[in-house]
């Protein structure tokens, strides 16, 4: 095989590619339950194809969430009988035991509340701190400190 001499440019590698133009994939409608549908392919929405069910997978599904909502409601209706017997039993509770006397709190007032913190920066605070503690230092060349070592 040839091997190109040189490298081609940006430019005339643009130019040549410029009539590869993408085309959009054709569609139409399921005439089961009218969803967008790439021609010649089974409805993901409902498994049909052309003139009947071809996908089992999907109708099968269908057919369990069709039977799994009627359970639920059928479960939603137990609940409820359920929860009216528990109301009716404690009405029934209530009846015959003494109401308690509701203990009540006393509100704090104003003067006993906390007070609140306020915050304070930290370079305020190392300021303070570092011009307190640390005497300010000055500089001494080599001759200075070894006259001073002598004299101790």
């Amino acid at each position: 095989m040839a091997t190109p001499k040189k490298r081609t440019g940006k430019a005339s590698q643009a130019t040549r590619r410029a009539n590869w133009k993408g085309t959009i994939p054709a569609t139409t409608t399921c005439p089961n339950c009218k969803a967008i549908v790439l021609t010649h392919t089974v409805c993901p929405e409902c498994g049909w194809y052309k003139d009947g069910i071809a996908s089992v997978k999907k109708a099968q599904k269908e057919a369990l969430k069709a039977e799994a909502k009627k359970e639920m409601k059928v479960e939603e209706v137990k609940a409820e009988e359920v929860k009216k017997e528990v109301k009716a039993e404690e009405v029934k509770t209530e009846e015959t035991k003494p109401a308690k006397a509701k203990t009540t709190r006393a509100k704090k007032t104003d003067s006993e509340e906390k007070p609140k913190r306020t915050r304070t920066t930290k370079t305020a605070t190392a300021k303070k701190t570092d011009s307190e503690e640390k005497p300010k230092r000055t500089r001494t060349t080599k001759a200075k400190k070894t006259e001073e070592t002598k004299a101790e």
